[in-house]
């Protein structure tokens, strides 16, 4: 009866240890992911006479429509207005969540400004590292949430690209 109490203790310290450890990764992953790390005694740079329109991406390749017998039409949805962002939206964010990884290249991510570093993800096209932003990336976890669309990820990177090009 001691012998399973015994390993019962131990696989349960095990269970805690684990939990602990992945709740430390978690937090780790998630650290470019959220929170506002601006410094409070720095005001945004607000420019309100410009505004940047980023077109939403059209899907891939429409899929084929399923009918079932019915004698009603099929409802077509409407495409989504594009989403209009502030001039400095890419610098925002950045200032906001992004600086967190990219100004001391923490989680294998290039240092802001870095030609050097940035150069292959460059290589790769604007596409492709508007993709990994938002929906994540090796270390990079997504960055496009419920408070940060995936037009002001894209005006992040296009703000980083362009402090390295």
């Amino acid at each position: 009866m001691t012998v399973k109490r015994s390993a019962m203790k131990k696989k349960l310290v095990v269970k805690l240890v684990l939990s602990g450890l992945s709740l430390s990764a978690l937090l780790t992953l998630s650290a470019c992911s959220g929170g506002d790390n601006t410094a409070a005694d720095e005001p945004a740079a607000v420019n309100e006479t410009e505004a940047v329109v980023v077109e939403p991406e059209a899907p891939a390749e429409a899929e084929p429509m399923v009918e079932a017998e019915s004698t009603e039409e099929p409802v077509v949805e409407a495409a989504a207005a594009p989403e209009v962002l502030a001039a400095d939206a890419g610098a925002t964010l950045y200032e906001k969540q992004c600086k967190a990884c990219h100004e001391k290249g923490l989680l294998a991510a290039p240092v802001f400004g870095d030609k050097e570093a940035w150069a292959p993800r460059i290589a790769k096209g604007i596409d492709t590292l508007h993709m990994h932003s938002a929906k994540g990336f090796n270390k990079m976890p997504a960055q496009a949430s419920t408070e940060v669309s995936e037009a002001q990820v894209h005006a992040a990177v296009d703000y980083m690209v362009a402090a390295a090009s």
